[in-house]
Parts: structure tokens; sequence; C-alpha cells
């Protein structure tokens, strides 16, 4: 089979998609977008299936302000998708997901990047739930009442709290995947103790590769993919590259700083913010192979049926050569085609391994 054919025929999704935090800056996802790298057309043309859009609030606000925010973000999606009824419809389970590329739509599923907007109630948890809500990565940069993040080197938990316990076993009761993205080792670990089903990594590497915190370890992949997990690799250039991330960090800080007096006063820092853009981007780029890469490392320690994608596209500030947007998806079918991978494999990694698990 072409790889063409083997694109079309396969169930394509990512299981990461920052767009909601894009519609609340007014974005109209129904044209295609100059800017940002996800709208429905280049869903279509890339052919994606099914997107995961990630509700994501940052560790940086109060809790009220978390839950506030959090259901902003359902209530701009779910105005998104029902604008664009001719082109997708949300899906609640892979059933759905199956269903809508039947009758020729695409998929939007709801995931929660960072447990905050549930504050210390469960009750909150099951609300999102029934909002649509189908995994929760359980914090974000910082560390939170569920548990610690990667991110900062003074942890509060020193893995799960005690609250965080009684989430990830409620999550297990009412079928809510856990998302281990973000999280600390201490606290992947205690979700791996305390899980009694299965657990992914949304959008996350290797860190036998690229050697960053946000990264998995083999041993982490190995524990994961024992207990029945996915792995989704996430494309952005900084958890692919080390050579590339030494570059990039630094002018990433600047192009955030020059982001921040830009919005405050647009005219007067106009010319700062673009010079700092332009800086970022000018650094060569991973190409998008060192995706497959990542993919490959996972396959040789557990099996190709414990590997995805997850993008990070829009939450994410470049991005590999040759994935600048969602259709340009197939290049990943063609490289693994390229690399020898069956047709079945490659069905497994587009999306068939994260779409058995839900």
């Amino acid at each position: 089979m072409s790889f063409k054919s083997l694109h079309q025929d396969a169930f394509v999704l990512d299981s990461h998609c920052d767009t909601p935090s894009a519609l609340m800056n007014g974005a109209d996802l129904s044209k295609r977008l100059r800017k940002g790298h996800f709208d429905f057309i280049r869903m279509k043309d890339g052919g994606l299936d099914a997107v995961f859009f990630a509700i994501y609030t940052s560790g940086k606000l109060d809790p009220d302000a978390a839950t506030r925010r959090a259901l902003q973000l359902i209530a701009r999606t779910y105005d998104a998708v029902e604008a664009n009824s001719d082109k997708v419809a949300f899906a609640l389970n892979a059933q759905d997901a199956l269903k809508n590329k039947e009758m020729g739509l695409g998929s939007v599923f709801l995931g929660m990047e960072n447990g905050a907007p549930i504050q210390k109630d469960l009750s909150l948890l099951r609300l999102f739930y029934d909002m649509g809500i189908r995994y929760m990565t359980l914090s974000h940069a910082a560390n939170n009442e569920i548990c610690d993040s990667c991110a900062p080197k003074e942890k509060r938990w020193n893995g799960l709290s005690p609250f965080g316990i009684d989430v990830v076993k409620e999550m297990n009761r009412i079928g809510m995947l856990i998302d281990v993205s973000h999280i600390s080792d201490e606290s992947f670990y205690d979700v791996l103790k305390y899980s009694d089903k299965p657990v992914a990594a949304t959008h996350s590497c290797c860190r036998a590769i690229a050697n960053h915190p946000r990264n998995l370890t083999d041993q982490m992949i190995k524990d994961l993919a024992a207990q029945g997990g996915v792995v989704q690799i996430n494309f952005y250039p900084a958890f692919l590259n080390d050579d590339y991330a030494v570059k990039f960090w630094p002018l990433c800080d600047a192009f955030d700083q020059a982001e921040a007096k830009f919005k405050r006063n647009p005219v007067k820092y106009r010319e700062e913010f673009r010079k700092a853009e332009k800086a970022m981007f000018d650094i060569p780029r991973p190409s998008f192979t060192e995706v497959v890469d990542h993919i490959d490392h996972v396959v040789k320690l557990v099996g190709a049926e414990h590997v995805g994608i997850g993008s990070d596209y829009d939450g994410i500030e470049v991005t590999p050569e040759g994935l600048e947007g969602a259709d340009k998806f197939p290049v990943i079918t063609k490289e693994l085609k390229k690399r020898g991978y069956s047709d079945n494999e490659v069905k497994m990694i587009l999306g068939g391994n994260f779409l058995k698990l839900l």
C-alpha cells in the first residue's frame, strides 16, 4: 500500500493540541489560518481524523481563576465545533470517533492540561468529565494540589499528594485517562503505583535522545508500557534535540520577555518583539525525521503498540522542519514506511494505539 493510501486508511489521532488558547484570542478555525499550527481546513488536508484539544491553565493562576479559564476554554471549543458542524463533531469515546470518520467528519476530543481547575474537589473532576474531558494532565509547569511538576527544582509533595492519590483512583473509577506528561519522575511512579488502569504520556519525548526533564527515561517508558500505556511523541524541537535546545532556550526566554512587553504596549515594543521572534526562528530546526527517531526509540524499547503522536501544536513556539502545521502529518507516515514499518505498525502508531487505550 502506498503511504498516501495507508494514511487515508489509518485512523490518525493527535493526542495534544493547544488550539483552545488560540480560540480565546479570536481564531476562526473555519479558515486556513496564517498564524498558528491548526485549523479545521489543515486538519482535513493532513488526513487528521481526531484531535485532543487541550484545556490548558497556567500554574500561575489561583484556583478560582484556573476554574474560570477552563470553563471559558471549553465554552469556546463548543462554539467552534458547533460553528463547523460540517467539518467536525465532538467525540467522547473511540466509537464516536470511528463513527465520525465514517460520516466524513473529524473528531474533537477534550483533554485538561493541569488539574488545578478541579481545585481540591472530586465533584469538580466529575463535572469536567461530564463536560467531555477524557484525560487530565495532572500538573503543568508548577506543583499543584495533586502532584509535583517536573519543572520546579523544589518539590512540594515528592510525588502525588494525598488528594492526588484520591484523584488517580477517581479518574480510574469514572473512566478518565491519566496523563503523566509534565509531572515529576516521583509523581510518575506514584501514578503507576496507584492507578489500576493504563496511563498515557500525551505529549512527551525520550530523555535518552534529548535530556530534558519533560521527557521520559528508558525505564519510565518500559514501566509505563508494562502497564499497557502509550507514549505520544511531542513535536517541540527543544524536546527532540539537545544541540538545538542549547541555542534555543536563551532566545525563547528573550522572545517571551519581548512578547510580554508587546502585549502591554504593541506600538512601543513592536520592533523589539519582531527582532526576538526572528532570532528564535532563524536558528536551524530539527527535521520531522527526528520525531520519527523518538518513535523508533520507543519501538525498540517496548514495541510499536506503545507509541503515538501528540504534537503540542499551538502550544509550542516553533515546529520541526516539515511539520509546520496539521496539514503536514502525512510526512510521518511516509517516513515510517521508508524505515520499514509494516502497514499495521504504522496504523497503530498514527492513532490505533491511543484509540485502543480510550
